[in-house]
């Protein structure tokens, strides 16, 4: 499949946005991070910041932007439409928890419960953006059964780097924080490697002989293409990345998604305030590019049924 860029910023900053909200609300309704007005403003606000960008670049891949609004109207049948349902539904209480934490100073009682109906939410909308492609039969790396944890380990896997930083930057940190964060990376890596493993090895569930039918008659080999000149479907749809360049992506998204922030956050683990402050920058930046990576790969490496009828195997 061909990567879009607005595609991309969507499902990694929306999934970090979510998990940095989801964990703030968790910590802060818990008690264990304080209800101070700037830490609350800056980490709900950099959380709503990247939810907001993610969900308005999706509209750029649209036909039609201006008619994204219809699309909630099928959520009965798209997981498009219900994650485009949940995220308004959650910005209801982001917005009470927020007005609490930042005005009132305040996490308790009603605020507590809209921070856990956030976090609820914010799972919600994850599971849903997950779906929009785990549903898809046509696209066997899609419709995988380890697409949905991705999703969501890396979401709150982002999140907590983010958090991590945001506290040691106030003062508030916590090794805890840090600790969650390399466990969340080390599952992530975990689930992604058993994720490539998975679509490397698992055989083309269509042949040219399954789509026509024509199997039960021998070998069915295709006599010439479709049609001269490339069109939309093999554009959109058979977009392919070499063998070779997708291990070396492989491995770039593995060391600065996971392998660098593991060992930074390692060390941030025994260090002083200060030191967790540069630990969780670099983490940041690192985990940045390496979920960008790891979401580039997700879909160039994806193969549409489409394309036997072109002469590839899906």
């Amino acid at each position: 499949m061909h990567p879009a860029y607005s595609v991309i910023l969507f499902t990694t900053a929306s999934g970090a946005g979510y998990g940095l909200l989801a964990l703030l609300a968790v910590f802060g309704a818990a008690g264990v991070l304080p209800a101070n007005t700037w830490l609350g403003f800056v980490g709900i606000g950099l959380g709503v910041a990247l939810v907001v960008a993610g969900l308005l670049s999706s509209t750029f891949h649209l036909g039609r932007p201006e008619r994204a609004v219809r699309a909630f109207t099928q959520w009965r049948s798209s997981w498009l439409a219900r994650e485009g349902v949940a995220a308004v539904v959650a910005f209801a209480p982001i917005a009470i928890f927020g007005i609490g934490w930042v005005f009132l100073n305040d996490t308790s009682g009603p605020f507590a419960w809209a921070g856990a109906a956030t976090a609820v939410m914010a799972f919600v909308t994850v599971c849903c953006t997950a779906m929009i492609y785990a549903s898809l039969k046509t696209i066997r790396q899609w419709n995988n059964a380890l697409t949905l944890p991705a999703y969501l380990v890396l979401g709150l896997a982002t999140g907590a780097i983010l958090l991590v930083t945001i506290s040691a930057l106030f003062g508030v940190y916590r090794p805890a924080f840090a600790t969650l964060a390399v466990v969340l990376l080390a599952l992530g890596l975990a689930i992604k490697l058993a994720y490539w493993r998975q679509i490397d090895t698992e055989r083309p569930r269509s042949t040219l002989g399954t789509a026509t039918g024509l199997d039960r008659f021998g070998e069915v080999r295709l006599l010439e293409m479709p049609h001269t000149e490339e069109n939309f479907i093999m554009r959109e749809m058979g977009y392919s990345v070499a063998r070779k360049h997708a291990r070396r992506l492989r491995i770039v998204a593995a060391l600065t998604l996971f392998v660098v922030p593991l060992a930074l956050l390692a060390l941030a683990l025994w260090s002083g305030p200060s030191l967790a402050i540069a630990m969780g920058i670099l983490a940041t930046l690192s985990a940045g590019v390496g979920v960008a990576v790891e979401r580039w790969l997700f879909f160039a490496e994806a193969t549409h049924a489409s394309m036997i009828y072109y002469g590839r195997a899906a």
